[in-house]
């Protein structure tokens, strides 16, 4: 079971961690939500409808790897446009963005949060791995952090296709990105092992 996911009868997954996988993973979950930020209710605590009546933002992320996790709706701007078509793409994803936006932050702040006190409940006692066992939701939870962390890595080491990563296995051992590209690469395995436990 070390270092993949198996399925469990009830239809979650459990996965053997050690001290190291756990941070590893943990740290990763908390600069995940840091970077996406707060939600409304967060920033006008005590008002119980700043959520329900707040408008996300209009204009795209300014940081890549928000601009990956959170991309335009119509069009892409990497693909050449005739300057009408893309003033339209443009005011469609605007208005697209801003009521949609704030329920996919909350939802990956969630999922975040979800694989955090998870893995706070989690202890090795001294014996090198815990087993940490996920509900069918909860492993559903895992599978959209795992996405959004492998999302974000890969925006950083800027990976944009599957060719880029057969490149990362070749990277020497002194190149500054090894630490990282190893994080991508195992969250990979561990990403493609949950999603052979949720299959029928």
């Amino acid at each position: 079971m070390s270092g993949h996911f198996e399925p469990l009868p009830d239809g979650g997954a459990a996965v053997a961690l050690d001290d190291v996988e756990i941070s590893i993973i943990r740290s990763l979950a908390v600069q995940l939500m840091e970077l996406i930020g707060p939600g409304p209710a967060e920033e006008a605590p005590g008002d119980p409808l700043a959520e329900l009546f707040a408008e996300g933002p209009s204009e795209p992320p300014t940081d890549p790897v928000l601009r990956r996790l959170f991309p335009d709706a119509y069009g892409d701007p990497e693909e050449p446009a005739s300057p009408r078509d893309t003033e339209e793409q443009r005011a469609h994803s605007a208005e697209f963005r801003r009521f949609t936006e704030n329920d996919l932050r909350a939802g990956k702040r969630d999922n975040a949060l979800a694989v955090i006190r998870s893995l706070d409940g989690l202890t090795t006692a001294g014996e090198g791995e815990a087993v940490l066992k996920l509900s069918a939701g909860e492993s559903r939870q895992w599978l959209g952090a795992l996405n959004d962390l492998r999302l974000a890595i890969g925006s950083r080491l800027e990976i944009d296709d599957e060719n880029d990563t057969d490149l990362l296995f070749r990277l020497p051992d002194e190149d500054p990105r090894k630490p990282m590209v190893m994080a991508y690469l195992w969250l990979g395995g561990l990403q493609e092992t949950l999603v052979a436990t949720l299959m029928p």
